[in-house]
């Protein structure tokens, strides 16, 4: 079980960087949820990228805080992009049912960072 300080939250100029772990619980994604809500309070970011790469199966609970944490980062004024989502992870998505709260998706990480740098640069 992931710890909150085993949690890396990383800001990079006005985004958060984000990555789930292989195999996120519970607890884990609760944990999670909380310290993106808090950094992008404290930093004043713009915006989160959510590396969901690692993610190799998904459950109900954890698809619906990931829907829940984009859709509140939306609430704070921010843009959420989800990334690296696995053809595993994207099927159970579809078959839950799972809105992403607002949150755009990209191939990977690299990719979700250019996507959000254009979304400010464009004002929107």
């Amino acid at each position: 079980m992931m710890t909150s300080e085993s949690i890396s939250v990383i800001r990079i100029h006005d985004v958060l960087l984000v990555t789930m772990p292989p195999d996120p619980d519970d607890t884990s994604v609760t944990i999670l949820q909380e310290k993106v809500l808090n950094a992008m309070e404290r930093y004043r970011v713009k915006g989160l990228v959510l590396d969901i790469s690692a993610v190799q199966t998904m459950d109900s609970f954890f698809a619906r805080v990931v829907a829940e944490t984009a859709q509140m980062v939306v609430l704070m004024g921010g843009k959420t992009v989800i990334a690296g989502m696995q053809p595993s992870v994207a099927i159970t998505a579809t078959q839950l049912g799972l809105t992403l709260g607002g949150a755009l998706t990209a191939l990977n990480a690299d990719l979700a960072l250019d996507m959000i740098s254009d979304i400010f640069q464009r004002g929107r």
